[in-house]
């Protein structure tokens, strides 16, 4: 054997020991793949259960397999939902979309109006403020329950709507996220020209900036919506009368009647929780076209 032939021969072995990328490719691939198919199931077997539940009727909840079916008692159990106790379940729906829509929309147009300010204008202790924005993050929302209980009670504002509109409107996260999407997407040149043209800030502001931070507002609002319905303690907290109550606390209150009263209202209580979380995946699908947008301007530039 050649020089040659035996050197051919050595790259010939060193090809076949050789990885295949393509095959580690496919193999990272599957990884994936089963990754997100457990995540998927992980996330989606409290709400398979809360589903299989919400048909059931008292005997079937406590008697049947947990995560299948036994009979078909859903629309009792939602006509029981709506009628008991007059309604209530519609008030404390009402109430939760006017604590989460209406403080949400004004918190995002603060946050935006907030973030704009600090991204795109120059002022004496900037720095210092984005600093306390951010570390605002560090005190958990529970720890300012007290206190602003303690406020509101000072000032009338317990056991009404503003003792939960007005904590909403103000979030640093959102802030925060406001002015890191102005930064990325709103450019000073554009700012420049608007003022040459002749148009004071506030019309730069909402003809604007606005516009083109739909996604970044978009984004905001949805963050602020669900944990403004999602929201506990401030709520159990600052509100006293049911007729104010959230769906969260009316729901817990149900929960809560078999220890005191004796009545078991667990078939309400997850009917109910299941139309709850309803609103939330509506507003998922609803906001869905704002970031695609987003995404899409982003391409074009």
């Amino acid at each position: 054997m050649t020089l040659v032939e035996e050197r051919r021969k050595a790259q010939q072995i060193r090809r076949l020991n050789k990885p295949d990328p393509a095959a580690r490719s496919r193999g990272g691939q599957r990884f994936l793949l089963v990754g997100l198919v457990l995540a998927s199931a992980y996330s989606l077997f409290p709400v398979w259960w809360l589903i299989v539940a919400a048909t059931k009727n008292r005997t079937g909840l406590y008697q049947s397999n947990g995560l299948w079916f036994s009979g078909m008692h859903l629309w009792a159990n939602l006509r029981q939902v709506f009628t008991y106790e007059n309604g209530i379940f519609l008030r404390w729906t009402a109430n939760s979309f006017l604590y989460a829509g209406v403080g949400s929309l004004g918190g995002t147009l603060i946050a935006l109006a907030t973030g704009y300010g600090l991204a795109r204008f120059e002022f004496p202790g900037r720095s210092a403020v984005f600093a306390c924005v951010v570390g605002s993050f560090l005190i958990p929302i529970a720890l300012l329950t007290l206190p602003l209980y303690l406020m509101f009670s000072k000032i009338g504002l317990v056991d009404t709507p503003w003792a939960m509109l007005i904590p909403c409107l103000i979030n640093p996260f959102s802030v925060y996220l406001a002015k890191v999407y102005t930064e990325a997407t709103i450019p000073f040149e554009l700012l420049e020209a608007a003022r040459l043209d002749g148009a004071g800030e506030l019309r730069i502001f909402f003809s604007i900036v606005l516009r083109m931070m739909t996604t970044g507002g978009a984004t905001v609002f949805l963050l602020a919506f669900v944990n403004t319905w999602n929201a506990f303690f401030l709520p159990l907290t600052v509100l006293r009368g049911e007729n104010n109550w959230t769906l969260n606390i009316g729901l817990y209150n149900w929960s809560g009647k078999r220890l005191e009263s004796g009545v078991d209202l667990t078939g309400l209580v997850l009917t109910g929780a299941l139309l709850s979380i309803v609103p939330m995946a509506v507003m998922m699908v609803a906001m869905r076209r704002y970031w695609r947008t987003g995404v899409t301007l982003g391409a074009l530039k």
